[in-house]
């Protein structure tokens, strides 16, 4: 039963609990495991915003957010996007409303710090997690980043992830 999900960031004290998170296997491939996203966020501080997602004491999922990227990487800053980059929830723990708490905590600090969309990619496919996105009211952009789409949330309309 979800209580109250709660974000809390990654501490030495919940290091090995973050770590230990893993994803059904048949979604290995779908997304990075928690502990290669803990390195990103070392490497890109002040952009990385990695987060354990808990209900009471128990860690069910992990997110990490990007906030004011130069999407497009060509350095002329003219395409700035804030998003969510990871989104793992526990094998044991999927289906139960933890995926859509992680979107609506992302879109609220976006909205918090100004901004009006919320960016995410994933692997296209059945077996991907595109119908969970679409189902929020993301809308596929046309683009893609690397071997993954990329969907957009408007949060301009008072939207908000139910």
């Amino acid at each position: 039963m979800v209580t109250s999900p709660r974000l809390e960031k990654i501490t030495p004290g919940n290091f090995d609990a973050a770590i230990a998170l893993k994803v059904r296997p048949d979604q290995d491939h779908l997304v990075s495991p928690v502990v290669k996203s803990l390195a990103e966020a070392y490497v890109h501080r002040g952009v990385a915003w990695p987060r354990l997602i808990l209900d009471d004491d128990r860690v069910v999922g992990f997110l990490m957010a990007f906030f004011d990227i130069d999407f497009a990487g060509d350095g002329t800053g003219t395409d700035i996007r804030s998003g969510l980059w990871r989104l793992n929830i526990s094998a044991g723990e999927q289906g139960r409303g933890y995926g859509r708490f992680a979107v609506q905590a992302v879109a609220d600090e976006i909205r918090r710090r100004g901004g009006t969309c919320l960016t995410a990619c994933w692997h296209p496919g059945s077996d991907g997690p595109e119908a969970f996105y679409l189902g929020l009211g993301f809308r596929l952009t046309g683009e893609m980043s690397g071997d993954q789409c990329v969907g957009e949330l408007d949060l301009t309309q008072g939207v908000h992830v139910t």
